[in-house]
């Protein structure tokens, strides 16, 4: 009988404290925090969460042979249920982002369903891969984006799907172990990711009073205050350089299956710290810090649910 920490395993429940910053940063980013934000967030995960359940239906065979003990192979969820549930989790999500956006998120949040859905039926096992992931976790962030000007996203988005496509390189050799070439690659990506969410973005604006209120920031910042705010996303980009690049390290110095999967888990439960300095970087400090908070309690997850 399925159980609910079945599906949480085959979801991957923990993982998906990565998920809401890519909204918030998002919203950040285009001026759009607002009350319908966490609700986005919500339709974001259900997202995730559908991807997830039908990445093992998709790989139900290969995972019979080289992981036998996911949920799927090991019978304690039938392939039905699985794809059954990713059905499900889709059009919540799909349905809960029209309900609190609009046309405006529909018209991201379907795109970004048919993204998640190709991956894991098309481009998984390709070149692609790494690009459609990648491209599913910017869609993410332009979700968030939908109430506001989806431009001014456009940066935050494209450092995410940065960062995705490192994971998402190193993803497919956690069963085989990698080449020292990969990993150096990925982290010379991350390099670039952590520098880009620590620089300020050119056009900066200043917090109104009302945007004061939703997000944390304080409208004209002066003295103290403002070197706060500018410190802020280099810290948590460090802190996300720092967890994610020493498991890549790692990786280098022993390429084994093993150090591959332990580096790829640090690029999913590291996601906040990244997610968090785009989230100062938008303005929004205080939000920032508690998208941020999300990384250790991640990893603590992790030990009980595999995030990979």
């Amino acid at each position: 009988m399925t159980t609910l920490a079945d599906l949480a395993e085959l979801v991957r429940a923990p993982a998906a404290l990565s998920v809401p910053g890519d909204v918030i940063a998002g919203a950040a980013a285009a001026g759009a925090l607002s009350p319908r934000t966490p609700a986005l967030a919500g339709a974001s995960v259900l997202l995730y969460w559908a991807g997830m359940a039908a990445n093992d239906w998709a790989d139900r065979r290969l995972d019979a042979v080289e992981r036998p003990e996911r949920p799927i192979p090991s019978g304690r969820v039938t392939p039905a249920a699985a794809v059954g549930l990713a059905a499900g989790l889709t059009a919540a999500g799909v349905g809960l982002a029209a309900a609190v956006g609009g046309r405006r998120a529909v018209a991201l949040a379907v795109p970004l369903a048919a993204t998640i859905w190709g991956y894991d039926l098309l481009a998984k096992n390709t070149a692609a891969a790494p690009a459609v992931m990648a491209a599913c976790r910017g869609l993410d962030v332009l979700l968030g984006a939908s109430g506001g000007r989806v431009t001014r996203a456009l940066p935050a988005a494209a450092t995410v799907a940065a960062h995705t496509w490192t994971v998402t390189a190193l993803s497919r050799r956690e069963v085989t172990g990698a080449d020292a070439k990969l990993p150096m690659r990925t982290l010379a990506g991350t390099a670039v990711v952590a520098a880009s969410a620590a620089v300020a973005v050119p056009r900066a604006r200043r917090a109104t009073a009302r945007e004061a209120d939703q997000t944390g920031a304080r409208p004209g910042r002066t003295g103290a205050a403002a070197g706060v705010a500018a410190v802020l996303p280099a810290v948590l980009a460090g802190w996300y350089a720092a967890r994610y690049g020493a498991a890549q390290a790692e990786v280098v110095r022993d390429p084994s299956a093993g150090r591959v999967r332990a580096a790829v888990g640090a690029g999913i439960t590291g996601l906040p710290a990244l997610q968090g300095a785009l989230t100062a970087r938008g303005g929004a400090g205080l939000l920032g810090l508690a998208v941020a908070a999300a990384a250790p309690l991640g990893r603590r997850l992790a030990r009980k649910v595999s995030p990979t």
